[in-house]
């Protein structure tokens, strides 16, 4: 089987920040988007303006996965849901892209990975939006150590800052435990932070030392549900106590890679959402014995080569060192940018190509079994943050 990406059709669940998102790589690459599904009003609106002919609102995501019409379904609802969609999916017999985190808990997430694994090479494919992966600059940075083109890694440094969360009249679902999990900071994006380390390494992270701090142990919320990324007026808003943390510091050891370069690294991340200034700032250092390597998401088309004997370089995309690498991962020239919605269209275009082959094109993308292990890692890191000690990732769920 070899299909043309434009004979596949989408159903996307859920209309917040992130659905849109999903929609508007799907169309970019000329896929169908058939089917939204959410609350009326949101599905009804969401589907007037991007042409998408089938509406399931109340939420009726049962009736979107019996539609004939409907090959792939795009989980972009809040996180307690995406176990219980998933499985339906799955059950459904649709291919399914997941936003992370994959669920709540262990004991949920594994239900998806056995479901997964029953349904073998033949059944659907499952992908977790970990879609940092897509940056040319990661793809870049993975050929380059696997390559060993920086000699033995001996050390990763990093952080994930937002300030997004920086006020205690910002608000958000993500900040209940209840609604988005136990970790806030870390789950939302320290996940991303580690994930991109992990594919760039090629080994996963296999323990952790974790520290955690609430700084706003009150915060004040509306009334109703509002948009991410959205403005309230403080005055009409009502004090909680915020069961999350806006902070962490973690340091990891991950486990042997394959190609044997990125053996038993050590790494260390600062995680906030309370970082002034900072927008959406992922950046990570990667040391080996040959030079290194640096990239933040802020500034997406640019790596920074070092070495001690020789000047360091600015690498830019599409230009010479960073080209060849990522070449079915990027589609404009050097110095017209690409940035976060690209990631989201390659990382469609890497899951659908996937499926379009028959599972025959290299399988980049985050599984279920990657997600699973970011909410092992999360349990390990609120379990050492708690006593105080480092923890095995897989003596966790």
């Amino acid at each position: 089987m070899n299909l043309p990406l434009h004979q596949l059709r989408a159903g996307v669940i859920g209309t917040g920040f992130i659905g849109p998102v999903h929609i508007e790589a799907l169309k970019r690459l000329g896929i169908q988007v058939t089917a939204i599904c959410g609350s009326t009003k949101n599905a009804t609106t969401t589907a007037a303006k991007w042409g998408i002919p089938e509406v399931y609102g109340d939420y009726n995501f049962e009736a979107m996965l019996a539609s004939p019409n409907v090959d792939v379904i795009h989980i972009t609802s809040p996180n307690k849901v995406h176990v219980e969609q998933s499985l339906a999916a799955l059950a459904a017999g649709k291919h399914v892209v997941c936003e992370k985190p994959l669920g709540m808990t262990t004991k949920e997430t594994e239900k998806i990975v056995a479901a997964v694994k029953a349904s073998g090479r033949k059944g659907p494919v499952f992908a977790v939006n970990y879609m940092c992966r897509f940056f040319p600059a990661v793809l870049q940075m993975r050929a380059m150590v696997q390559r060993g083109d920086l000699g033995k890694i001996m050390h990763v440094q990093g952080h994930f800052f937002q300030d997004w969360l920086l006020k205690e009249a910002d608000y958000n679902w993500r900040l209940l435990a209840s609604e988005g999990g136990k970790l806030r900071a870390i789950g939302d994006i320290g996940t991303h932070w580690v994930d991109t380390v992990s594919f760039i390494l090629g080994s996963k992270a296999e323990s952790v030392f974790a520290y955690l701090e609430t700084f706003h142990k009150t915060r004040l919320r509306p009334k109703g549900e509002v948009q991410t990324f959205a403005s309230v007026d403080p005055k009409t808003m009502q004090p909680y106590k915020v069961d999350t943390e806006d902070f962490g510091s973690v340091l990891l050891k991950f486990g042997r890679a394959k190609h044997g370069f990125a053996d038993r690294v050590h790494a260390n991340a600062s995680i906030s959402q309370v970082a002034a200034g900072w927008k959406c700032s992922l950046y990570l250092g990667i040391y080996g014995t040959n030079g290194s390597v640096q990239w933040d998401l802020q500034q997406p088309n640019e790596i920074t080569v070092g070495r001690r004997d020789e000047p360091n370089q600015i690498l830019q995309r599409a230009t010479a060192g960073f080209d060849k690498d990522v070449a079915n991962f990027t589609d404009y020239p050097g110095g017209h940018p690409e940035g976060f919605p690209d990631s989201h269209k390659m990382h469609c275009r890497a899951v659908y190509e996937y499926i379009a082959s028959g599972r025959q094109t290299p399988l980049l993308f985050a599984t279920a079994a990657d997600g699973h292990h970011e909410i092992q890692l999360c349990e390990a890191i609120l379990k050492s943050a708690r006593d105080k000690a480092w923890v095995l990732i897989s003596k966790t769920g």
